[in-house]
């Protein structure tokens, strides 16, 4: 059976001292690594959040405070911080996460109008990032996922990748929550196992 690894957004933004840090978002680096080191995948691939800077998605761009949530397109969203602006140092893949054996990269949230939470499409479910077709492609039937955060990006990527008809794995200890509210990591591994994510780890 052939697999692949996917990680999920360890860009600086969402690391220690990242405009939106995630709580131990660090120390998930050496584990991915690992993972990498000690195991064959057939593609690796990472995902990037690659906003342009009037991302509407950012409470700057809509005299919003971080936290609130609007109506965009159609559907609820959170938001956020200015992060992950397309070409700055805080889109970068963190120096830390090893390379080396990157196969692949799919860059997501690049619509001004729409955010993109998962690897796959985008939360309106108007766009595919091309990640499904990549896959399917090098005829990957299971793929392990981790990252960046787990109860927004890896969730959505996870539950995606299942509905897409793959095998998914969420390694536990490769992925932090944001946890805007307390029980918000907790909810997202009980709704990712109800979907059909088997939880490593």
């Amino acid at each position: 059976m052939k697999k692949a690894l996917i990680i999920v957004d360890v860009q600086n933004d969402f690391c220690e001292g990242g405009a939106l840090a995630v709580p131990g978002a660090n120390e998930v680096i050496p584990y991915i690594n690992l993972l990498m080191e000690e195991n064959d995948y057939e593609q690796i691939v990472l995902t990037q959040d690659w906003h342009p800077a009037n991302h509407k998605s950012f409470a700057s761009n809509n005299n919003r405070k971080v936290g609130e949530s609007i109506i965009l397109n159609g559907i609820p969203q959170f938001m956020w911080p200015d992060h992950c602006v397309e070409g700055t140092f805080g889109a970068e893949f963190h120096k830390d996460l090893n390379r080396d054996k990157v196969t692949h990269i799919i860059q997501k949230g690049k619509n001004t109008e729409i955010d993109a939470y998962s690897g796959f499409q985008d939360n309106n479910h108007f766009m595919k990032t091309g990640l499904d077709d990549f896959l399917k492609y090098h005829e990957i039937q299971l793929v392990e996922i981790v990252g960046l955060a787990m109860d927004y990006c890896v969730k959505f990527t996870c539950t995606d990748a299942v509905a897409n008809g793959y095998i998914t794995c969420l390694h536990f200890n490769g992925t932090r929550a944001v946890n805007v509210k307390p029980e918000n990591g907790r909810d997202a591994i009980y709704e990712m196992i109800q979907k059909g994510v088997t939880v490593l780890g």
